[in-house]
């Protein structure tokens, strides 16, 4: 509450931004807007599915189920907070955004990403220890610890991105386009035509520790889960293999969407067709909660027989 009303104090000149990479697109944004709500639509249905079949079976009150479920909650914070926002604008004429629902925005999209980012981080963790100390993985991996992971996967990225909408909040700002079809921090921040300096440290700073603490992380585990594959058994190599297979595919495809987006706020895009930068710049946010409950769904034989019992009401 706080920082909202500081919000509406601090944008005296500013009252909106214009999301100018909207075109018009005449009776094809009905079409557009029928894709987009289908989507929407499948994401939550998809989503929804595989967090009851994980809360209403004791079979799936294990770790790595209970980190899938995180992720799928996660999926559905992170599409709530973008396809209800784009359904509207496609729609409508002006393509506008009060300054207070941009930083809403803002804060859900990034603490979706982040919380994203440590979810997937930690479940590589949890596969690491299943695989590597077998024998010890109930030992180290108990419900206590299970809770914190869980807990420090959503809190610190709470935290940080509130205290990163709290630097750009108090921004005076010479402009009020932006490039995108829905708001982004590092375009809010380009239009300030005041000192930048403590952002640019902050998100400097952020990028390095994830990098040093997350990808460090994940990197480890995988080392790690390799050399006991090449060295283990048979169904040591079948376990890693039916377990990290869908982790590794959500992981590749969330940097990959990750990468695009590095490339679109950071270097100069106006050579790329509108239609191909908008959808690089969606692909990032959409890619995961579609992706992940397919993948995880048709991948893992016990989520998989489960959701057939449940939708087709054997359960």
């Amino acid at each position: 509450m706080m920082m909202m009303m500081m919000i509406m104090i601090n944008y005296t000149h500013v009252s909106f931004f214009t999301l100018a990479a909207y075109r018009d697109t005449g009776l094809l944004k009905y079409l557009y807007f029928t894709i987009v709500m289908s989507l929407y639509i499948f994401i939550i249905c998809a989503n929804v599915l595989l967090i009851v079949v994980i809360c209403l079976n004791r079979s799936l009150h294990e770790p790595m189920y209970l980190f899938l479920c995180s992720l799928f909650v996660n999926e559905l914070c992170g599409s709530t907070g973008l396809f209800p926002f784009l359904l509207v604008q496609i729609l409508s004429d002006i393509h506008t955004v009060s300054v207070p629902f941009c930083f809403l925005q803002i804060y859900c999209l990034y603490s979706y990403i982040n919380v994203q980012f440590c979810n997937l981080a930690v479940m590589s963790y949890d596969r690491y220890l299943a695989i590597c100390y077998p024998l010890q993985y109930n030992k180290r991996m108990t419900s206590k610890k299970v809770a914190m992971l869980i807990a420090v996967t959503w809190l610190f990225p709470f935290f940080e991105v509130a205290f990163m909408v709290s630097l750009s909040a108090p921004l005076q700002l010479c402009g009020n386009i932006i490039h995108k079809v829905y708001c982004d921090n590092h375009s809010v921040v380009k239009l300030s035509c005041s000192d930048t300096t403590v952002n640019n440290i902050q998100g400097l700073t952020y990028t390095v520790a994830i990098i040093v603490c997350v990808v460090t992380l994940i990197l480890y585990t995988y080392m790690k889960i390799l050399k006991v594959c090449f060295s283990g058994c048979k169904q040591t190599r079948q376990k890693a293999v039916r377990t990290c297979t869908p982790h590794l595919a959500s992981l590749l495809n969330f940097c990959s969407g990750g990468f695009f987006e590095v490339l679109q706020s950071r270097f100069n895009m106006n050579s790329v067709p509108n239609i191909l930068r908008v959808f690089l710049s969606l692909y990032f946010l959409t890619c995961q909660p579609l992706f992940n409950p397919v993948m995880y769904g048709l991948k893992l034989s016990k989520i998989r027989s489960l959701c057939k019992s449940l939708i087709f009401g054997k359960m």
